[in-house]
């Protein structure tokens, strides 16, 4: 049952949109530095380093998590090796304004999925968030000036973002069905882990194949070092957890509307990096998204 929209719960849901912007620009900045499959495996290879020491009773053969491998194996491709290869590969020839446009249909997508595959009903308090908190999105990336979403030009990596979109919400709708013993998931070091094993071995997959088509590259240095230490610590271990957390309580379609904060945390990082002075459309934009969140939100 869900649970109302806490404090706690939005402080839990808006930090991995604040981490995920990161992600975007910091995967458009490597793009020459290291292919897209590689860095995704070499992401969660240091992930996975890091949270051994806190979960390395996962690999014992009693452990209670292997009894739903077969459900962790689906969770690891869709979190971790599809939708982070995804969206790597579309930041190959997408920018972060197109990435971020694309990954705002989240919500829609959340919705979609809830109602056609897990029999979710779709309320008209939802339709509205979702058409609110759209309107936010909107208008941030059209800088309050509505004929620029004309000049918008969507290329391949436009579609590789839909498919990560995709992915993410029947990822999030499968953790909303959990079924492992309560004691088990209190254990979040191994839940996050037991779908880390599986991810890993996933994007390895995909790591080996790209490296076998002769598209992989690998430039190593501090910009890269100093970019997978963000990437590993922040939107892979910290933002999983947090956002596992926020869709246990509250739902993956409520949930859904938080990722529509990833554009506009993406223009106040760019704003921060460019010395740029924020806008009046960013004030407008968080009302709108704010709006959105609330009016989808359980009462």
């Amino acid at each position: 049952m869900q649970q109302r929209l806490t404090p706690g719960t939005v402080l839990l849901l808006t930090l991995p949109p604040l981490l995920w912007a990161g992600n975007a620009v910091v995967g458009r900045m490597v793009r020459e530095l290291v292919s897209p499959m590689t860095l995704n495996f070499i992401r969660w290879l240091l992930a996975f380093m890091v949270l051994l020491p806190f979960a390395a009773s996962l690999l014992r053969r009693d452990s209670p998590l292997w009894a739903h491998w077969k459900r962790f194996t689906v969770l690891g491709l869709l979190g971790i090796g599809c939708y982070n290869a995804f969206q790597y590969l579309a930041l190959q020839t997408s920018t972060p304004v197109n990435v971020t446009l694309v990954g705002s249909s989240m919500p829609l997508w959340m919705l979609a999925t809830g109602a056609l595959f897990f029999g979710a009903r779709v309320t008209r308090r939802e339709v509205v968030g979702a058409a609110l908190s759209m309107a936010g999105v909107l208008l941030v990336l059209s800088r309050g000036r509505w004929e620029q979403l004309a000049a918008l030009r969507l290329v391949p990596g436009d579609l590789y973002m839909m498919l990560a979109t995709i992915s993410w919400a029947f990822y999030s709708w499968m953790l909303s069905r959990t079924r492992e013993p309560a004691e088990a998931r209190r254990d979040w070091a191994s839940f996050l882990m037991a779908q880390m094993v599986f991810g890993l071995a996933w994007s390895g997959v995909f790591a080996a194949g790209e490296w076998t088509l002769g598209d992989a590259h690998v430039d190593w240095g501090w910009p890269l070092a100093a970019a997978l230490v963000f990437i590993t610590l922040g939107p892979a271990l910290l933002a999983y957890r947090c956002w596992g957390l926020g869709v246990q309580r509250i739902g993956p379609q409520v949930a859904g509307f938080f990722t529509n904060l990833t554009p506009l945390f993406a223009a106040v990082l760019s704003a921060a990096f460019l010395a740029e002075v924020p806008q009046w459309y960013h004030g407008v934009a968080f009302v709108l998204i704010v709006g959105g969140i609330w009016a989808s939100s359980p009462r």
